[in-house]
């Protein structure tokens, strides 16, 4: 499908864009961008879809308001997807190769009674956990509406199907916000429901605006694992620092030049990753040390470093003694790549279903050529202490997008935007 652009969008403030962050204009409207600056308002992005798939993005927090009032689900559906998006966010990065699921579990009256994500691995499902917190809260006749990110399993793995669990309950009605893209098991588990008398609202499958804002939540939240499931490749986000001139050197003496919010966000986007992808140089003059510093971290994480060079040498030879172990110290495995073109291979191999690039623009340039990229992400230095921040994907999904919108990240005014699908 061709990206749509409205007029609206051809402001002066997506023109003076077009050269300065390294993408052409045509390339902005093949991709779609995302464009906001951190201000005082807060905002929502809330995708609009039509039948012909056209994406659409008002950048408002009042429109929301107006589609609520028109959707075909109460406001207190809405909360429960809301909270159930939040609640999954904060364990992104952290279950691999499992995809981040919430779950929220309302009353008769639409009061919220728990609200569960996916932790980790092993660990139970979000819709599991939030049945068990019901029970343990002395709730669980009061159960009616179950609202679920992600399509319940129908198969046994380390947990049993969630499916069958959530038969046993006297839930009325299950939400699920979009169907599993594993092609192996999707659809199983909204079709297992059904057949046990349950009333199964797929999102995807609603006409109205709000569905399938919330549907397009749902899908920005399991883009890395649904590109994991259908084409065996990471997710890999490029994160660009500039300064105002367009230079990603800092003055001397410093290692950035972005606000303490968009220190915030890479951070985060490092916290949602499970591997960070740089290059020898990179390491050899800045020694960064790519820690999660600025937000709470996960757990007992192991992340993967992955330092790329076009010198066909060993790790140990690349790198100083000091830095390998001090990195292992600081919870990173180490993996050198010599070859670009297999670094979508080589991250596959380690179960590696999101990646973040920090790197020099030599590196970009060649991930820009290469295209070894889903997503585009654009921190310019503004005057008076603000950023801009633009995020490009290829997609009609994108993870950072979420992570903007958890971190309540701020725009001047209403804009419009087009992604490609």
């Amino acid at each position: 499908m061709s990206a749509y652009i409205s007029d609206d969008i051809r402001s002066s403030r997506f023109r003076c864009n077009s050269e300065a962050d390294g993408h052409s204009p045509d390339e902005k409207e093949r991709a779609g961008i995302v464009h906001r600056k951190l201000l005082r308002q807060p905002w929502h992005i809330c995708p609009r879809a039509s039948r012909a798939k056209d994406w659409f993005f008002i950048m408002q927090a009042r429109i929301v308001s107006k589609l609520s009032e028109k959707a075909d689900f109460s406001e207190r559906i809405v909360n429960g997807f809301r909270r159930a998006i939040h609640e999954a966010l904060q364990y992104v990065g952290r279950t691999a190769p499992n995809p981040p699921v919430g779950c929220a579990i309302l009353d008769e009256q639409g009061d919220i009674l728990t609200v569960a994500a996916h932790h980790q691995a092993g660990a139970l499902h979000a819709e599991a956990l939030a049945l068990q917190q019901c029970k343990a809260l002395g709730v669980w006749d009061k159960i009616c509406d179950v609202i679920v990110t992600l399509e319940p399993c129908n198969h046994t793995g380390r947990t049993p199907p969630c499916s069958e669990a959530l038969l046993k309950t006297p839930a009325k009605r299950i939400w699920i916000g979009v169907k599993d893209p594993n092609p192996y098991v999707a659809g199983a588990g909204h079709i297992r429901l059904h057949e046990g008398g349950k009333e199964v609202i797929l999102l995807d499958e609603q006409s109205s605006e709000i569905a399938q804002y919330w549907h397009q939540q749902c899908v920005d939240l399991l883009a890395p694992f649904t590109k994991f499931m259908l084409e065996q490749k990471s997710w890999i986000t490029v994160k660009q620092a500039m300064n105002m001139a367009g230079s990603m050197v800092p003055p001397k003496g410093q290692k950035t030049f972005t606000s303490q919010k968009s220190l915030t966000l890479a951070h985060q986007l490092r916290r949602g990753t499970e591997a960070i992808i740089t290059g020898v140089n990179t390491i050899k003059m800045d020694i960064p040390s790519f820690t999660v510093r600025h937000v709470p971290d996960h757990p007992d994480v192991t992340r993967l470093l992955v330092i790329c060079s076009q010198a066909k040498e060993k790790l140990e030879d690349a790198l100083s003694e000091h830095y390998i172990k001090q990195a292992k110290t600081n919870g990173f495995s180490l993996l050198l790549c010599n070859d670009l073109e297999r670094l979508p291979e080589l991250l596959y191999a380690h179960k590696v279903m999101w990646a973040m690039v920090e790197a020099g623009p030599v590196l970009l340039q060649e991930f820009r050529q290469r295209q070894l990229w889903d997503e585009w992400l654009t921190i310019r230095q503004q005057a008076q202490g603000e950023d801009d921040v633009n995020i490009i994907s290829k997609h009609s999904a994108s993870p950072t997008r979420q992570l903007l919108s958890d971190a309540h990240f701020h725009i001047e005014k209403e804009d419009l935007c087009s992604l490609v699908s």
